[in-house]
C-alpha cells in the first residue's frame, strides 16, 4: 500500500475583507518557499498543464487579492485559492483553501494536497519539511488546529472507539492553537514546539510516519488519548485571537 500525505489547517467564524486574506496567502507562501525548490512559482488551473505554467501568480498582496476576488473564487462570504506549483506534470503540489468566512458551521480551510511518491514527495515527506509546513500555517492563518499525516492514519485513528470529534486527531504533526489549553507532557520520540502567541506543534516521530509500522501506530494512539484526557481534541470552535 502506498501511503498518501496532506497538511491543513482549520478555523471558524473569522470573518475578514478580501484584502486581509491575501496578506495572510502572501504571508503563507512566502514561508512556504525555503521549504521545497519547486514551492517558488504558483500557479492557477487552465485546461492542459502548459497552459497552467504560463497563469503564474505572482506572490503580492495586489496580485492574490485580484485572485482571491474573482467571482469563481467567491462564495457567500469566503474567498478561494485554488494554487499548484510543479515542474512537471506528475509530480505538482496543490494549495487549496477558503478564508474570511463568518460561518460558525463551514469551517475555513487551508490545504496543502496529498503527496505520495516522486522527488517531490521524497523531498516534503519528513519531518523537517511538513513540521515547517504546519508551521507556516500556524503563523499565517492562526487556526485553531493544523495537521500534516497520511490519509491512512486518519482512517486508522477515527477507527478507535474513542473517536475523536470533527475530525480533530492526531496526526504525524499536530499544532493546537493556545485557546484549546495547555499540553500535557509526551512520550519519547515527540517532539514538542511552542510557537509564541499561536499554539503548539506536536511532531510524533524524526523518521517518516506510516502506518505500516505497529510502534508508529502505537505512539499515535498513545499521545491521542492523551491529548483527547487532556480535553484538547475537540470540536472547531468560533475564532478567538491568540494571547501569550
Amino acid at each position: 500500500m502506498i501511503e498518501t500525505y496532506y497538511a491543513g489547517c482549520y478555523w471558524l467564524a473569522r470573518p475578514e475583507p478580501v484584502e486581509a486574506c491575501a496578506q495572510r496567502l502572501e504571508d503563507f507562501l512566502r514561508r512556504m518557499e525555503p521549504l521545497e525548490p519547486t514551492w517558488n512559482r504558483w500557479h492557477e488551473a487552465a485546461a492542459t498543464f502548459e497552459k497552467a505554467r504560463q497563469r503564474q501568480v505572482p506572490v503580492n498582496v495586489a496580485t492574490l487579492t485580484k485572485l482571491l476576488s474573482k467571482k469563481s473564487n467567491r462564495f457567500r462570504d469566503f474567498s478561494s485559492f485554488p494554487l499548484w506549483a510543479g515542474e512537471n506534470e506528475e509530480e505538482t503540489s496543490g494549495i487549496n483553501g477558503n478564508c474570511g468566512g463568518a460561518s460558525s458551521r463551514m469551517a475555513s480551510v487551508c490545504a496543502l494536497n496529498a503527496l505520495s511518491t516522486g522527488q517531490v514527495a521524497e523531498r516534503v515527506l519528513t519531518a523537517p519539511v511538513l513540521t515547517g509546513v504546519v508551521r507556516a500555517m500556524a503563523l499565517a492563518w492562526e487556526p485553531e488546529f493544523g495537521i500534516a499525516t497520511s490519509h491512512a492514519l486518519k482512517a486508522r485513528l477515527q477507527g478507535l472507539e474513542t473517536r475523536p470529534s470533527l475530525d480533530t486527531f492526531v496526526g504525524w504533526v499536530t499544532y493546537l492553537a493556545d485557546s484549546r489549553g495547555p499540553v500535557p507532557p509526551l512520550p519519547a520520540p515527540v517532539q514538542v514546539e511552542h510557537i509564541p502567541n499561536r499554539g503548539t506543534l506536536i511532531t510524533l516521530t524524526p523518521e517518516k510516519f506510516t502506518v505500516s509500522n505497529p510502534a508508529h501506530v502505537a505512539l499515535a494512539a498513545d499521545v491521542q488519548a492523551r491529548l483527547q484526557d487532556a480535553g484538547l481534541l475537540i470540536p472547531l470552535r468560533p475564532w478567538a485571537p491568540q494571547s501569550g
